[in-house]
């Protein structure tokens, strides 16, 4: 017996950029670098707030979520694992950079890979060194030293599935730094933040200026300029967001 069946095509419902998650670096007993009158934890904090009240106001559709809105530590591998818990889209992760050469300014977006030169390494030995400060470090970070170099291979074995989307980010925001928000942007970077490698999203990490040159510390500590630097990644959002649903 022949049965005739008649088969309706099956759409896949259109795929939409709807829940970030925004995490203002260290906080709490970690305060990240000190610049000479300031925190990194607190300017992260204070781009971080100001970011999620913009998209909030222009993007009502996106649910923002904050890894912490105070001064307090929630370890790294629960900010990774808030944003995968939750099913986010997308992971921005704010810091402040320092160097010991006090010359150096300018804001860098890194996205998660193997480190191309010293500079890089040593800003995600900075940034990793943070779970020194937490219990069950060796167990929860799988025996990662985050002062050792050699535990850095392990970044380079890592296949990143959202790497494109994530240099598409990374990119977007630091062509709004250098032509809108009126910083002295250094380029997309890769290195092994661990924040980074523990998502399941794509995701990148902001470092909005060097605390340890004089003149950009004082205007990262600035209510305007920190407005303008949460606005720029703002329109980076909006633009990857626009470019990515724009695929469907």
């Amino acid at each position: 017996m022949l049965i005739l069946g008649s088969f309706g095509t099956v759409e896949r419902p259109d795929y939409r950029v709807k829940k970030i998650v925004l995490d203002a670096g260290h906080g709490g007993k970690d305060p990240g670098t000190s610049g000479a009158h300031s925190k990194e934890k607190d300017i992260a904090l204070d781009v971080v707030l100001k970011l999620g009240k913009i998209i909030n106001e222009y993007l009502p559709d996106v649910e923002v979520i904050y890894t912490r809105k105070g001064d307090t530590y929630p370890e790294v591998y629960k900010r990774a694992e808030l944003a995968n818990k939750e099913g986010a889209d997308l992971f921005i992760s704010i810091h402040a950079n320092w160097v010991s050469n006090p010359q150096i300014r300018g804001t860098e977006t890194y996205v998660m890979g193997l480190h191309k030169t010293q500079a890089n390494l040593n800003v995600a030995m900075r940034e990793n060194s943070v779970i020194n400060l937490e219990e069950n470090s060796k167990e929860n970070y799988d025996g990662f030293d985050p002062n050792s170099p050699e535990s850095y291979i392990l970044f380079s074995l890592a296949q990143n599935a959202y790497v494109n989307n994530s240099l598409m980010l990374a990119e977007n925001v630091e062509k709004q730094f250098g032509e809108r928000a009126g910083r002295k942007s250094r380029g997309v970077k890769s290195a092994g933040f661990l924040v980074l490698w523990q998502t399941s999203m794509p995701s990148i990490l902001v470092e909005t200026g060097y605390l340890s040159n004089e003149r950009e510390e004082r205007e990262l500590n600035d209510e305007l300029v920190q407005t303008y630097i949460a606005s720029g990644i703002y329109r980076a959002f909006r633009d990857y967001k626009s470019e990515i649903e724009s695929m469907n």
